[in-house]
C-alpha cells in the first residue's frame, strides 16, 4: 500500500510544486524591481485570478473522481464519456471569462481595493493573463482526466513543461526585454498554451483508443448529467468558499496597510508550496479512493486512508521545520526591501505552524474528492469560512491585526479538517454498502 500511495504521490508532490514555482519567481522578480507597488500588485493580480481560476478547480476535482470510479470499474466508455463531458464545460466557461472580462477585474479590484498606484499595474497584469483561460480550463480537465487513470506521471510532465515555459520567459521577459507586470503576464499566457499543446499530444499518444467521440444522447444522460453537475456544482461552491477567504484575507491585508499586504502575498506564496506539496498526497488519495470505490475494496480503502494520514504528518513536519530554521533566507529570495522583511520577521510564526495546521484538510479533501462526496466538501467549508473565518477576523483583527488574520485562517483551516473526520464513515465508508 505504502508503494502505492508513493507510486502516485511522488510524482503529484513534484509536479505540484512547480505549480508555485511560478508564483514564487513572479513575486521575486517583482519584489526586486525598484517600485515596491509592483510586488503589491502582483499579489492584487493573483487574488482576482484566484478568484477567477480557483472557482472552476471543480474541472480537475470532478475529472479526478468520475474517472478514477470509471477506471476502478473498467469502463472505457464511461471515461470518454468524463473527458468529453468536463473538456466542453470547460471551454464553455473559458468563453464566458472572456466575455465578461472586464467586469470581473473590476468587481475584483472594487473587493480588493489596493492603492491607485498598484491597481495600474494590477489592470494590465489582469487583462493580458485572462487570454489564458482555454488553455488554463482545458489543462485542469485533462490534468484530472489523467489522474483518474492513475498516471500522474503524465501530470508531472505537463506541469514541470509548463512550469519551465513560463519561468523561463517570465524571467527573459523581466530581465532582458525590460518588461515589468507584463512581462510575468505573458509568460504565463504563452506557458498555458504551451502546456496544452503537450498535454494534448500525451493524450493521443498513450489514450487515442479511448477517445471515442460519443453521441449526443450519451452526453446528455440525464442521470449521469444530474450526478455530474451535482457533484460538480457543490465542488463550485465549495471552492467560491474558499476563493471568498482568500480574498478576504487580501482585502484584509490591504486594509492593513501596504507593508503588511506585502508581507501577507509573500507567506501566501509560501503557503501555496505548503500546500501544493501536501496535495501531491491529497490527489494520490482522490486517485486511489475512486479506484477501490469503484471496486467495491473497503478495506484496502481504509489501510490506504491510514497510510495516507502517516505520509502527509511526516511531510507537513518537515515543512514546518523547514519555515522554522530557513524562513529569513526565504524571505530575502522573495524581496530586498528591508522593511518588507523586517516586518515579515513578527507574523512568521504563522507560516511555520502552516504546514501541520492545513495538513488535515488537504488530504481529506482528496479523499472526498474521489470519493465524489462533494456535499460534504461544500457543507465544511461554508461552515469554516462563514461560521468560524469571518466572525472569528473580525473579532480577532481589531484586537491584533494581522496577528488576528492569521490565527482567524488557521483555525479556518483546522475546521475544515475537523468537520471531514467527523463525516468519514458515514461520507466515504457509507459508498461502500
Amino acid at each position: 500500500m505504502n508503494r502505492e500511495i508513493l507510486r502516485l504521490a511522488v510524482p503529484n508532490i513534484l509536479s505540484n510544486i512547480t505549480v508555485p514555482m511560478m508564483g514564487v519567481v513572479d513575486t521575486a522578480l517583482m519584489g526586486h524591481l525598484p517600485d515596491a507597488h509592483y510586488l503589491v500588485s502582483l499579489g492584487v493580480g493573483v487574488a482576482v485570478f484566484n478568484f477567477v481560476y480557483w472557482g472552476f478547480g471543480f474541472l480537475r476535482m470532478g475529472s479526478t473522481g468520475f474517472a478514477s470510479q470509471a477506471y476502478g470499474a473498467r469502463d472505457t466508455g464511461k471515461l470518454s464519456l468524463v473527458l468529453f463531458r468536463a473538456g466542453l464545460l470547460g471551454l464553455f466557461i473559458a468563453l464566458l471569462l472572456l466575455l465578461f472580462r472586464q467586469g470581473i477585474w473590476q468587481l475584483g479590484a472594487w473587493i480588493i481595493k489596493p492603492d491607485e498606484a498598484a491597481l495600474i499595474h494590477a489592470r494590465e497584469y489582469f487583462h493580458i493573463r485572462i487570454w489564458a483561460a482555454p488553455a488554463n480550463m482545458l489543462l485542469l480537465v485533462l490534468t484530472g482526466w489523467f489522474l483518474g487513470l492513475q498516471n500522474a506521471f503524465y501530470a508531472l510532465l505537463i506541469a514541470i513543461f509548463s512550469n519551465a515555459v513560463n519561468i523561463g520567459l517570465s524571467i527573459f521577459f523581466v530581465r532582458y526585454a525590460g518588461m515589468a507586470i507584463d512581462g510575468v503576464a505573458w509568460g504565463t499566457v504563452w506557458a498555458q498554451y504551451s502546456g496544452l499543446l503537450l498535454a494534448i499530444f500525451l493524450l493521443i499518444f498513450r489514450y487515442r483508443s479511448y477517445l471515442r467521440i460519443p453521441q449526443l444522447k450519451e452526453l446528455l444522460h440525464w442521470q449521469e448529467l444530474r450526478q455530474f453537475f451535482s457533484v460538480n456544482g457543490n465542488i463550485f461552491i465549495r471552492t467560491l468558499a474558499l476563493i471568498f477567504v482568500f480574498t478576504w484575507f487580501t482585502a484584509q491585508s490591504a486594509r492593513l496597510g501596504s507593508d503588511i499586504l506585502a508581507v501577507n502575498t509573500i507567506f501566501l506564496q509560501m503557503l501555496a508550496v505548503v500546500s501544493y506539496g501536501l496535495d501531491g498526497f491529497a490527489y494520490a488519495a482522490e486517485s486511489l479512493t475512486g479506484k477501490y470505490i469503484g471496486r467495491g475494496d473497503r478495506s484496502s480503502l481504509q489501510r490506504m486512508i491510514g497510510r495516507l494520514f502517516v505520509w502527509g504528518f511526516a511531510l507537513s513536519a518537515l515543512l514546518s521545520l523547514s519555515y522554522l530554521f530557513f524562513h529569513v533566507p526565504i524571505l530575502r529570495f522573495f524581496t530586498s526591501h528591508e522593511n518588507v522583511i523586517l516586518l515579515a520577521g513578527s507574523f512568521s510564526i504563522w507560516i511555520v505552524l502552516a504546514p501541520l495546521a492545513n495538513n488535515f484538510a488537504y488530504l481529506w479533501d482528496g479523499i472526498y474528492i474521489g470519493a465524489t462526496a462533494g456535499r460534504s466538501m461544500r457543507n465544511s467549508m461554508l461552515i469554516a469560512a462563514f461560521v468560524i473565518f469571518v466572525p472569528l477576523d473580525l473579532f480577532l483583527q481589531a484586537l491584533w491585526g494581522n496577528h488576528g488574520l492569521w490565527l482567524a485562517f488557521t483555525l479556518f483551516m483546522i475546521s475544515r479538517g475537523f468537520y471531514l473526520w467527523k463525516g468519514y464513515r458515514k461520507n466515504i465508508l457509507g459508498f461502500q454498502s
